[in-house]
């Protein structure tokens, strides 16, 4: 089992474990640094095909983890579950589904709260610096361990788009096909700006104590605050007229108790120092980091790539997938583009089910050379919890 220091940390039966550096074998990290013990979490969906080639990995978002989907009719509901199972958009009856938690994370993966192994105790901020090409490095590492040495595809939304697009431009020839949900192709000034006004919500708590709080209750008036800021620019004008006005319960608008309850929530699930990390992730994201230009590393695409966006999304606001999927173009890469009509801002990539299956199920059936006629099936099977799962979107947490 994982060993963490991290109290949130969630044990669930159908998680799995690999190794992916030793003394023998260390990660040296893109902005310095090295890690000679990873463990990276994850957990597969579906059956692994004799040639091995069915494979679609899902990278999470921000403060997602490797529970996409429910296994049984028991499990808990995961973050994109109306997407992946048998007869769904990710079908489980046809491809073999894997999301690992990312480096840095908190939620079996090695990070700030694992032991570092010189000392026994957590790493806190003495963890390196992780990026995005880091994660999808750490991700590589994990497939070669699991002998699988192709993709079928990688798809992911917000930094998990971040990591499907770095898979492409890092990896050409291992994956036949990238979809980028809500993700630019580098962090704008604006979302750097976000950002950073919620890391120093962390940092200005006294509990949090230059990252060395565990064992105690951790900054967590910080972490509420940073992550109140982060699900108002996951939010629209518009989103928020309608699911909050100007209504009052208990003496605060209802705009107010949605931002106490995500604060609430995030404490009892995150990590604060995980949470530093993947935002400054978040920041230096550059896919022409290390080439000569933006263009020269998009070319080095050979899969065919598929970018959405959403209308109402100001965190990374449509136009930037416009220009992505522009230059792309321009280098010659076969890729489709579509701007989801949403209403509920940079959160429509988990909320947005309905917009974005048939654009998803399209893609796929044409990149991956299905027919376009499937099995129609109810995608979303009733289960005492379905109706709380369906209220939970209401208030999404990416």
């Amino acid at each position: 089992m994982v060993v963490t220091f991290f109290p949130g940390f969630k044990w669930r039966s159908q998680l799995k474990q690999a190794q992916i550096a030793s003394p023998e074998n260390p990660f040296e990290l893109v902005q310095g640094g090295c890690l000679t013990d990873i463990t990276v979490a994850y957990e597969t969906y579906g059956t692994l095909s004799d040639d091995r080639d069915n494979v679609i990995l899902v990278a999470h978002a921000l403060t997602g983890d490797s529970h996409p989907a429910s296994h049984e009719h028991y499990d808990e509901q995961g973050w994109w579950e109306p997407l992946i199972g048998p007869g769904r958009t990710l079908d489980t009856d046809r491809f073999y589904v894997i999301c690992a938690n990312v480096l840095g994370g908190c939620q079996g993966t090695t990070g700030p709260a694992s032991p570092d192994p010189a000392t026994g105790r957590p790493y806190g901020m003495q963890f390196p610096e992780v990026t995005i090409k880091d994660m999808v490095r750490a991700q590589k590492r994990l497939l070669d361990v699991l002998g699988i040495h192709h993709l079928a595809m990688v798809v992911g939304g917000s930094m998990g788009g971040m990591q499907a697009l770095e898979w492409a431009v890092s990896y050409p020839g291992f994956i036949d096909a990238a979809i980028v949900i809500a993700a630019p192709g580098y962090a704008a000034p604006q979302a750097i700006a976000y950002n950073r006004v919620g890391r120093q919500a962390v940092m200005l708590d006294p509990a949090w104590n230059n990252g060395d709080y565990y064992g105690g209750r951790g900054p967590e008036k910080g972490l509420a605050a940073a992550r109140a800021l982060g699900m108002i620019t996951y939010q629209s004008e518009l989103s928020m007229a309608y699911k909050f006005g100007r209504r009052i319960r208990s003496g605060q608008f209802e705009i107010e108790n949605y931002l106490d309850y995500q604060g609430i929530s995030i404490v009892k699930r995150f990590d604060a120092n995980s949470y530093l990390y993947l935002l400054r992730a978040l920041d230096l994201f550059d896919i022409s980091a290390g080439y000569s230009s933006y263009e020269e590393a998009l070319s080095r695409i050979d899969a065919r790539v598929l970018i959405v966006g959403v209308s109402s999304d100001i965190l990374y606001p449509p136009h930037q997938q416009e220009e992505l999927a522009e230059t792309l173009r321009r280098a010659g890469i076969r890729t489709e583009l579509a701007i989801i009509n949403s209403p509920h801002g940079h959160d429509g990539f988990l909320i947005d089910f309905q917009l974005l299956r048939p654009i998803l199920t399209k893609f796929i059936n044409s990149a991956l050379q299905a027919p376009v006629a499937v099995p129609i099936r109810q995608w979303f099977r009733f289960r005492p919890s379905s109706l709380a799962y369906l209220g939970a979107r209401l208030i999404p947490e990416i």
